[in-house]
């Protein structure tokens, strides 16, 4: 989910093809104008992370293929958090390749319903189901996945979503290696009636999700929704004055300063009466 009005209709950047290209190192992306999805390679397999709305799965499997990558190559596939924008080409792209989906407890349930469970925020609003994923290998929260080189953090991000999840690991380029940041999106958005402040620890873990956003060591910062992050603006910037360009180190801090302030935002305005 955006922070726009939840259940609209569906932005047309969200199946919008688009060139796939380098991040950093050996991580790239292959997700469309609207909706990211990542794809970090070795010699010894690849890992998905995150595979847009149904109806994308064809697109993020072409550009996997344009970047001359074997789809039966990817060993595991990962999400940022269960909704149908970010999970519903996940069946598919499993499909296609035979890789392990991976999830920690409360997004795995999810992940094999194809909906949303009630304790989602978003529970209840239309046109939220999603292709099942039949088979999910559950990991701890503070899980790892690991794929040849590749060693992929799980940071438990609960708040926009019980089963939220954000992810860290590391790619290296012109012998300079960055720490990658995939980070959930944090924004308390529900739909009608729900409210974050029923529950103070449903409060105390959506804050405590935001602070480890904050002290993540933090060099590259992707996000579920590219917008939100300047991330498209900033791969411009990369293009333009080299890979350096793409560091930015306090960029996990500045997205999290946004996500608190738009939490305690949502907070007030359930205390005054002012959500429906």
């Amino acid at each position: 989910g955006t922070a726009s009005a939840v259940g609209a209709a569906r932005p047309p950047a969200w199946t919008t093809a688009i060139e796939p290209f380098e991040i950093y190192g050996n991580t790239y992306y292959v997700g469309t104008e609207g909706i990211a999805s990542v794809l970090i390679t070795s010699p010894q397999g690849h890992v998905l992370i995150d595979a847009g709305v149904a109806d994308a799965a064809p697109l993020v499997a072409a550009s996997i293929r344009k970047l001359g990558f074997d789809l039966h190559d990817i060993k595991a596939i990962v999400a940022s958090h269960a909704h149908h924008d970010h999970v519903g080409g996940i069946a598919e792209l499993r499909r296609l390749s035979g890789a392990t989906v991976y999830a920690r407890a409360a997004q795995a349930v999810t992940l094999r319903a194809g909906e949303l469970q009630p304790d989602d925020p978003q529970y209840g609003v239309v046109d939220s189901a999603f292709p099942a994923v039949e088979q999910v290998s559950v990991i701890p929260d503070d899980g790892v996945v690991k794929v040849g080189s590749i060693v992929l953090h799980a940071i438990a991000t609960p708040g926009h979503t019980p089963g939220g999840t954000s992810w860290a690991w590391q790619s290296c380029e012109h012998e300079r290696c960055a720490r990658l940041v995939y980070a959930d999106s944090l924004t308390a958005v529900s739909a009608d009636g729900f409210r974050f402040t029923r529950s103070a620890e449903l409060v105390d873990k959506f804050s405590a999700s935001i602070d480890r956003i904050a002290s993540q060591p933090c060099d590259v910062l992707v996000t579920p929704h590219p917008e939100v992050s300047r991330f498209f603006e900033r791969m411009h910037e990369r293009a333009e004055g080299g890979s350096t360009r793409v560091i930015d180190t306090g960029a996990c801090r500045r997205y999290a300063d946004g996500a608190r302030a738009g939490l305690a935002s949502r907070l007030q305005r359930e205390r005054d009466g002012r959500e429906k």
